[in-house]
C-alpha cells in the first residue's frame, strides 16, 4: 500500500463535542488525551483558541473544563510569554477499588472483545502499509518510552504506544475508536495491581509487535498483538470476574 500521512491522535480526540453536554464532553476529551498520554506529563495543551475551535465549544465552556481539571489535579495554568495550560508531572491516583473488585462480566467481555477486534486489526493494517521514516520513528520512539517508563507512569506510556500503532494506519476513524476503547480498558486496568513480571512480559510483546509491523509482516503483527492482549484479558478476568 502507498504511504499517506500519519494520523495524529490529538486530532482524533479533539473532535467536536455534542452541544447537549458540551462541558461534560469537553472534560472527557481533555482527560482522555491526558490519561492516554497524547499530551504527556509536563507538556502544554493546544492553545485555548485552537482547542475551542477543534472541540466546537465556546471559550467560556473550555475555560470551565480546564478549571475543573486543574481543581482535580490534572493540569495547571501558567501565565506569561511561555504560558498556557500544562499537564502536571504527576497525575491523581485512580479511584480506589471496591472491596470486592468485581465488575459486571458482560461489560468486561464486551470491552475485551472490542479491544481485540480493534487492536489486532490495527496492528495488521499498520504492518500492511508502506511506512514513512516518520511513521517508523514514531513507533520506535513510543516503544522505547513504554519500555523505560516508571511504574507510576507505565499505563500512560503503554497507552501511547498502542495509540501510535493506530496512528500509523492513517485512519482517523480507527484512531478515534482505539482511543475510546483504550480509555474503557484503562478504567478496568486501574482496578487491578501493576505486576512487574507482567510488565516485563508486556514490554517483550510490545517489541515483537513493533518488529513485525516494521518488517511489514501483517499476519505476524496480528498474532503478536492477539497474544499480547489475550494476556491482559486473562489478568482482568482473574482479578475482576
Amino acid at each position: 500500500m502507498e504511504s499517506t500521512s500519519v494520523v495524529n491522535a490529538g486530532e482524533a480526540l479533539f473532535r467536536p463535542v455534542r452541544t447537549g453536554n458540551a462541558f461534560e464532553e469537553t472534560v472527557e476529551r481533555l482527560l482522555q488525551a491526558i490519561r492516554l498520554g497524547v499530551v504527556g506529563a509536563g507538556e502544554r495543551l493546544p492553545s485555548e483558541r485552537e482547542l475551542a475551535e477543534r472541540l466546537g465549544v465556546s471559550r467560556v465552556t473550555l475555560r470551565e473544563a480546564i478549571r475543573a481539571l486543574a481543581d482535580a489535579g490534572y493540569v495547571e495554568s501558567r501565565r506569561g510569554r511561555y504560558g498556557g495550560t500544562f499537564v502536571n508531572e504527576s497525575l491523581p491516583a485512580p479511584p480506589e477499588r471496591s472491596p470486592s473488585g468485581k465488575v459486571d462480566a458482560v461489560s468486561l467481555e464486551d470491552a475485551l472483545s472490542l479491544r481485540y477486534v480493534l487492536e489486532t486489526g490495527a496492528a495488521e493494517m499498520a504492518a500492511a502499509r508502506s511506512l514513512s521514516p516518520a511513521d517508523r520513528q514514531h513507533l520506535t520512539g513510543t516503544l522505547a518510552e513504554a519500555a523505560s517508563a516508571e511504574l507510576d507512569d507505565y499505563r500512560r506510556k503503554d497507552s501511547r504506544l498502542h495509540l501510535a500503532i493506530a496512528e500509523v494506519t492513517a485512519s482517523g476513524s480507527l484512531t478515534t475508536a482505539m482511543a475510546d476503547a483504550r480509555t474503557r480498558v484503562n478504567q478496568l486496568l486501574d482496578r487491578i495491581p501493576l505486576l512487574p513480571p507482567n510488565l516485563e512480559h508486556s514490554n517483550a510483546q510490545h517489541e515483537a509487535i513493533v518488529d513485525a509491523i516494521l518488517a511489514g509482516d501483517a499476519p505476524a503483527a496480528r498474532r503478536a498483538m492477539a497474544e499480547h492482549i489475550e494476556g491482559t484479558a486473562s489478568l482482568l478476568r482473574a482479578f475482576l470476574s
